[in-house]
């Protein structure tokens, strides 16, 4: 049976988060996330790319056969992938440079693989849209989080609007990559201790 939407987005946000639950997609988290504006397009492609693979995956799934069927997620996954990469090139070229070649790897995130071949194989298309959609909602929560401190301390703005004033001393480390993996381990450390898994909030049945 399928699982309610509002099941869905809860795993996909918060109980199987990718990030901090599946520890998925984390090298981009690290990347991109000293600026919220760079956090919040990068998300988005995320969740324009996991969707609608998801769908692509779901719609084909009893046509693929099964032994090409991860070169054919690879595929569907990479057209996405070069639409999100085209759009940011001719509409947002200075976005397009500074998030450098973190668009092309989204490609190579484990966590649209993950989900094409963990749920959309399986499940319908609406479905599997929107669990796509809710995965990528859960990676761009956990870009965001991390992105507000890493830009408050390392920058004292917040989407690039100054927040304090001239007494401040920017946190140089809050913007070099150890700065990101400090904020992920936080953030993993205060997730895992706070908010239950899917099989804690039935009982911890394995």
């Amino acid at each position: 049976m399928v699982k309610g939407l509002g099941n869905i987005f809860r795993d996909g946000v918060f109980q199987d988060n990718p990030v901090y639950r599946q520890i998925l997609g984390i090298c981009s988290a690290l990347a991109v996330t000293n600026l919220l504006i760079n956090s919040f397009v990068m998300g988005m492609g995320l969740i324009f790319v996991t969707s609608f693979s998801s769908l692509t995956v779901s719609l084909l799934r009893n046509h693929t056969p099964s032994h090409v069927r991860m070169m054919v997620q690879t595929l569907i996954i990479s057209a996405y992938v070069i639409i999100v990469d085209i759009v940011l090139k001719a509409y947002w070229p200075a976005m397009s440079d500074a998030l450098g070649p973190y668009v092309g790897l989204i490609i190579t995130n484990c966590i649209i693989m993950g989900r094409c071949e963990a749920y959309a194989q399986k499940n319908k298309p609406l479905p599997s849209f929107f669990d796509g959609i809710a995965s990528g909602i859960g990676y761009m929560v956990v870009l965001l989080a991390i992105a507000v401190f890493r830009e408050f301390l390392g920058f004292g703005t917040l989407f690039g609007i100054s927040v304090v004033g001239d007494w401040w001393t920017n946190w140089i480390f809050m913007v070099m990559p150890p700065g990101a993996f400090f904020m992920l381990g936080i953030l993993i450390w205060i997730a895992n201790t706070y908010i239950p898994a899917k099989d804690e909030k039935l009982g911890g049945a394995k």
